[in-house]
């Protein structure tokens, strides 16, 4: 109790629940081993829109997700080929750090009805969560080369994948830049499994701020709107000289934990106003919490990136200074967080 109150003496601008450890801490980059995934010039796949064998990985993989099914961590990549069409494989590791890949992408543009959607930029930066019934439901960018959409598939073994198409559908906003999304879950038994939370679940999007939308069933999405203005709310936002300055987005799902919903998200360094410590446009990441019984109201934010780039393959690739963070699983003790690196490869941390 004296500590508390000394602190509060020295520092009576802080808030008790700034000092609460919330935070997930302990991350260190597994230098030994990273990058732990790199291009594969070799693969090869049959593209049914170009009907063509084309290096489906041959240029880049990136932005990871991660789940953890019989024992094994499954990860979903972004791979990209030659003309920088992107489509997601799958990739899988009995140690979380060495992963065999499946030899061709589980998930991939076609002639499909949502072909208009996902053709010719492809499918982007995959993000996994179970749901109550046993299923995977991966929500993704679908890129038409002008508007990128958040988009949902839904799967029981995460090979065989049925797309749901834009999760915003409605017509305010099916035409409108939705990017990404991150769906509410809870950790039971290293499964990361939807929930919700007073009648809904609950899923934070977008790439600029960020905003919510609610579901019943996972499949029909409502963006949460201020009642008078009718204007989709945020969350959370950037922040003039702070490392989030120019955007945020997304990580990996939100997780249910005591002290909160905590939403591991990605951010990028303005051209002024910024984190100077920090190159412009540095994608680095941050933590944020929300109350649980209103996802909605956020509780606490970390004012410093807890992952940056600093090594020579984050600091250098097709976009340089990026540590893009998608992939968490709870594994044989320990976090493993999956990211991309400078938008070409991938590389993984863990806490000890």
């Amino acid at each position: 109790m004296k500590k508390i109150l000394a602190l509060f003496l020295l520092f009576p601008f802080l808030s008790l629940a700034q000092k609460t450890n919330w935070e997930l801490t302990g991350f260190k980059k597994l230098d030994a081993v990273n990058p732990i995934m790199k291009p594969d010039i070799n693969a090869r796949f049959m593209c049914p829109i170009q009907q063509k064998s084309v290096g489906w990985e041959n240029k880049n993989v990136l932005n990871p997700t991660a789940l953890v099914r019989d024992g094994k961590v499954h990860m979903l990549y972004r791979a990209q080929d030659s003309l920088g069409t992107s489509r997601i494989g799958l990739a899988i590791s009995t140690d979380g750090i060495h992963f065999v890949k499946n030899p061709k992408p589980i998930l991939f543009p076609t002639n499909d009805a949502f072909q208009k959607y996902e053709w010719p930029g492809g499918i982007e930066d995959p993000r996994v969560i179970e749901t109550e019934d046993g299923n995977y439901l991966m929500t993704y960018t679908s890129y038409d080369g002008k508007t990128a959409r958040l988009c949902s598939a839904i799967s029981r073994d995460l090979l065989t994948w049925e797309k749901q198409g834009p999760m915003l559908n409605s017509p305010k906003y099916i035409n409108l830049w939705s990017k990404s999304g991150a769906i509410v879950g809870k950790e039971i038994n290293s499964r990361i499994i939807a929930q919700k939370i007073d009648g809904f679940y609950w899923m934070y999007f977008g790439d600029t701020d960020l905003f919510l939308a609610k579901s019943t069933d996972l499949r029909v999405w409502e963006v949460c709107e201020n009642a008078e203005s009718q204007i989709k709310i945020s969350v959370l936002h950037p922040r003039m000289g702070y490392f989030d300055s120019r955007l945020v987005e997304p990580g990996p799902y939100a997780l249910i934990r005591p002290e909160g919903i905590l939403l591991i998200y990605n951010a990028s360094n303005a051209a002024n106003f910024n984190e100077t410590k920090f190159p412009k446009f540095t994608y680095a990441a941050g933590q944020a919490l929300f109350d649980t019984r209103k996802p909605y109201k956020l509780s606490n934010r970390t004012n410093q990136a807890f992952i940056w780039p600093n090594k020579d393959y984050e600091r250098v690739g097709e976009v340089n200074e990026v540590c893009f963070v998608e992939g968490l699983v709870h594994f044989n003790g320990k976090w493993f967080l999956y990211y991309g690196t400078a938008d070409s490869k991938i590389a993984v941390a863990s806490t000890n």
